[in-house]
């Protein structure tokens, strides 16, 4: 019987198309071993506003886009989170994805990486901590040594848009690692 890749389903908390997280995103999949799987979630622009209204919407269930981002979550293996601090806080539309599944459960018992990047000091710390928050609430295994903030992000993306700064390589590659071994 031939064995399934593990999947990682990365998500990038900003909606530019030139983000510099889902460059960080991007440079991890080189990371990854043999017989992992990276796969992007690219929907949080599809996603409507939450309401638990919506979930139910005459009788026939949630909007499609929910049903596929619970899809998503559901046929990862591990996800990897790498979100942007607007306003100091986590973006709205990652927010918004998040609330789509508090009670539904896809993050339960799910190992997950955190990662925040910012051009400040603090490389989105203050989101980082309430991503993490949001996330230990709804019960996702996130193993020490896989949270991430880079700061100066923009000193550390190449012209190409890879990471080309080592310490922060070195860490990432470190995070991929400390996420794949939680999945043995």
């Amino acid at each position: 019987m031939e064995q399934r890749n593990l999947v990682v389903l990365s998500i990038s908390g900003s909606l530019r198309k030139q983000s510099t997280n889902s460059r960080i995103l991007s440079s991890i999949e080189g990371m990854l071993p043999t017989g992992v799987e990276f796969r992007i979630y690219d929907g949080l622009a599809s996603l409507p506003h939450f309401s638990p209204d919506l979930d139910i919407v005459d009788d026939i269930g949630p909007h499609e886009a929910v049903l596929e981002w619970r899809e998503q979550l559901r046929s990862a293996d591990a996800i990897i989170i790498c979100t942007p601090e607007y306003a100091r806080g986590v973006p709205g539309s990652l927010k918004n994805a998040l609330d789509w599944v508090v009670s539904s459960g896809e993050f339960m018992d799910k190992p997950t990486a955190v990662i925040s990047a910012s051009p400040h000091v603090e490389g989105g710390a203050t989101a980082l901590t309430s991503l993490i928050t949001t996330l230990k609430m709804m019960s996702a295994a996130i193993p020490d040594e896989a949270t991430l903030a880079v700061p100066f992000v923009t000193k550390k993306i190449g012209p190409d848009g890879s990471v080309i700064e080592m310490n922060t390589l070195s860490s990432l590659s470190n995070l991929v690692r400390v996420l794949i071994q939680s999945l043995r």
